[in-house]
């Protein structure tokens, strides 16, 4: 009979006293208990998400009927450098594919948002500053708005006219009769418009002007683009207003463009007439480039383009791009460009790492930013997949950074003397890294940036931080000796000022760009940085490098939504995110977890007032009716000081008597003996849950790291309470230690307390110093 009293005493301890435990953390007050909508953290995401169909499946791949729309483009450009201005003529081909009968065309005109009279300049409210400097006061109520917009000349197929009509940045186009599923439709546009200095208005594209009147041009969105129609929500012509982005097809272009003779140009594509443009000698010094892998070749030096930018050539010169399935264009021009590249070795072929930069970019510039491109494409390709086009360029454009397929405009100028601050030359190297990194996101896995910025801003600016890392391993000598590179965003710690801010000032990472209002920590850091977390916190590593990957490698050339990446992390791993998802990107909430209490426990065979209360529930009057062990608290009504001084076994004779009956030798020689119960209460007023990383600290000088999984808050979302049993005197305790969470308050985070110190207490010591 006695090992069957035992055996209901395990029974006992394992399922009756976690329950009764679970009872008192769980019970509610009566006028709580109608019932309620399932509120928890850990529910599924099918409310959130789209229904799976045969383009999008449940699993976040392309389903068996994905489509995608093509649009080819052949263009003619000219560049005046006399009056800033572009003039343009282009034909489209745009191909269906889609199952559906379209009746009209939608083309994108963003340059219209620099209209003098566009809606986008009274989008948001304004009001005077108590302080202002006298170049704001004029550019802002002085100064006449820049007179931009697309001119639109001609809009035809085969030399006849088409009907069209321009909302703002939108133009419908009406074909002669509706394009069928298969088909394709090739019309015509032409077009001019006044190029803005980007430089005072702050655009994306334009040119800079320097003081002995050479400029630099950047020039992007400069021509008439076609909308992208698909499954999800057919013509995505939602307006361009500034903040959002771009939403392209893919297709291929052919396209000249004539700039003065003395111009250096570069852009997007293949330059297929490079013997017609380049010297000899450039010509020499780009076929050495090509086979070196090691370090930067000059194609231009920098005392040729000093050189070159004192005349003005009267002689215009055709560059000819050719690209395949890009989904944007973009180039730049200036006869004040150095040039440098080197190549990239890669399993398919060779690509092209290129800089291109006035001497106004030196010395900084030929010294990190090719090195910097090398990084980019060598650290982006092992996270996702060989970067497939032929080249990347950087191009020097101050107070810019931007991105196009294969060419990204970048800033970082040194002072007039040559020399540069670290703040400069880190800020340089990030924003290459950056602006390379989107060929990758979003130009080849192509999300709709109007839409989901966080889609192409937020997940480059995570591989971003992977591949600064890798710069700072593989380049130790610029940065400081035996430091890691400071990146800007992606650790942890540096999102938890913003997500732990004034709630009314901040939007969940799920929303449209134009809606937020701190589009840095929305669009780039927040969502950087839960990536961050996911893979060296939540997932792991291998888990999450090869679901990433798996993502990017599905949706590579193709339009990917946000479900269709958050299923593919889920369905590649194993690891349920809903909860994830939800808290990071669907809402606002924040981390905070912290230790609430720790409480010391010895067993006893005296029966306890609570243990007592206990059996009865469990029908046992008696307690003497039940071989039983009763639970006492350090200072609580039956502790006995004389427990302290004891062994487990000599305050519980019973469990040795247990372990001597139910157990062989050498089973009784592996089990623990503990001398300390421990009962550490967690609480988490952070609406987010997350793993629970606990360090606990011993007598003894020991440590221990222990991780219970995020699952430990399923079912109190509030506070939970692990039991540590030791043989060692427990003398502290810290949640998150490596603070590896984004935990917004650490000031609860360890046991004992740590003393804080009080503003008066600051004070003091501020003026004591």
């Amino acid at each position: 009979m006695k090992k069957l009293k035992y055996s209901f005493l395990a029974v006992f301890f394992l399922v009756g006293a976690g329950a009764f435990a679970q009872e008192q953390e769980q019970e509610q007050p009566k006028e709580k208990q109608m019932g309620h909508t399932n509120v928890n953290k850990f529910r599924q995401l099918y409310d959130e998400f789209a229904t799976p169909n045969q383009y999008r499946t449940a699993s976040g791949a392309p389903g068996p009927a994905y489509y995608q729309n093509e649009a080819d483009y052949e263009m003619k450009i000219e560049l005046n450098d006399d009056n800033q201005t572009i003039t343009g003529y282009e034909t489209i081909t745009y191909i269906n594919n889609s199952p559906d009968r379209l009746e009209y065309l939608w083309v994108q005109l963003d340059q219209n948002i620099r209209k003098k009279d566009s809606p986008a300049l009274e989008k948001d409210g304004s009001g005077m500053a108590p302080v202002m400097q006298p170049g704001s006061v004029v550019s802002t109520y002085m100064k006449e708005p820049f007179d931009g917009g697309f001119n639109i000349t001609e809009v035809s197929k085969d030399g006849k006219p088409l009907k069209y009509t321009i909302n703002f940045t939108m133009m419908r186009v009406e074909m002669p009769q509706p394009l069928e599923p298969g088909e394709e439709f090739e019309f015509s546009i032409g077009w001019n418009f006044n190029i803005v200095e980007h430089t005072v208005d702050r655009a994306r594209s334009g040119y800079e002007s320097f003081p002995d009147g050479n400029k630099n041009y950047i020039i992007a969105q400069f021509f008439p683009r076609m909308c992208v129609y698909n499954d999800v929500e057919g013509w995505q012509n939602y307006q361009f207003w500034g903040n959002g982005e771009f939403a392209l097809p893919f297709g291929d272009y052919e396209v000249e463009i004539t700039v003065p003779a003395d111009h250096l140009l570069d852009g997007t594509g293949n330059l297929v007439n490079r013997k017609d443009v380049y010297s000899k000698e450039e010509m020499n010094r780009w076929e050495q480039a090509m086979k070196n892998y090691d370090k930067p070749v000059l194609i231009r030096t920098q005392a040729e383009a000093e050189q070159i930018e004192k005349g003005r050539s009267t002689k215009k010169k055709t560059w000819r791009l050719e690209a395949e399935n890009v989904r944007d264009f973009a180039f730049t021009s200036s006869r004040k460009y150095i040039m440098d590249a080197q190549a990239v070795k890669f399993p398919k072929g060779d690509v092209m790492a290129i800089s291109i930069y006035p001497k106004e970019g030196n010395p900084l510039w030929e010294e990190y930013s090719t090195k910097a491109v090398v990084q980019t494409l060598k650290s982006y390709s092992r996270m996702t997949f060989d970067y497939p086009y032929p080249k990347a360029i950087s191009v020097h454009g101050q107070n810019q950074g931007m991105e196009y397929p294969m060419i990204c405009w970048n800033y970082g100028r040194p002072n007039e003397d040559g020399t540069y601050s670290d703040r400069t030359k880190y800020g340089m190297i990030s924003v290459i890294i950056h602006e390379v990194g989107h060929n990758f996101f979003p130009m080849i896995v192509n999300s709709d940036e109007r839409q989901w910025g966080w889609m192409d801003e937020g997940i480059n600016t995570f591989v971003q931080y992977v591949a600064e890392q890798d710069f700072g391993e593989n380049y130790p000598e610029a940065i400081a000796p035996n430091a890691k590179y400071p990146s800007r965003r992606g650790a942890p710690t540096q999102i938890t000022g913003y997500m732990g801010g004034d709630q009314d000032y901040i939007a969940p990472i799920m929303s449209n760009p134009e809606n937020v209002y701190q589009l840095g920590n929305n669009a780039y850091g927040k969502p950087a940085t839960a990536l961050n977390i996911l893979r060296e916190t939540v997932m792991g590593r291998d888990l999450f490098d090869y679901s990433f990957k798996t993502y990017a490698q599905r949706w590579m050339f193709k339009h990917p939504t946000p479900e269709d990446f958050f299923r593919t992390m889920e369905d590649a791993s194993a690891v349920d995110l809903d909860w994830y998802w939800r808290g990071w990107f669907y809402s606002t909430e924040y981390v905070d977890m912290g230790v609430e209490d720790v409480k010391s426990y010895y067993l006893t065979i005296e029966p306890t007032a609570a243990g007592k209360e206990l059996l009865k529930r469990y029908g046992y009057d008696d307690p003497s009716a039940i071989d039983a062990v009763y639970v006492v608290e350090e200072d609580g009504e039956d502790y006995d000081a004389a427990m302290k001084g004891k062994g487990m076994l000599d305050n519980a004779p019973n469990v040795k008597e247990f372990m001597m009956d139910n157990f062989t030798p050498e089973e009784r020689a592996k089990l623990k003996t503990p001398k300390h119960f421990y009962a550490v209460k967690f609480n988490k007023p952070g609406g987010i849950p997350m793993p629970l990383i606990v360090e606990y600290s011993y007598a003894d000088g020991t440590k221990e790291k222990v991780t219970y999984p995020v699952q430990v808050w399923r079912k109190n979302d509030a506070e939970v309470t692990k039991v540590l049993a030791t043989d060692k005197e427990l003398v502290g305790v810290v949640v998150d230690p490596d603070q590896e969470t984004a935990d917004v308050d650490v000031s609860n985070n360890n046991w004992p307390r740590e003393a804080q110190e009080s503003e008066f207490d600051n004070f003091k010591e501020g003026v004591e110093d």
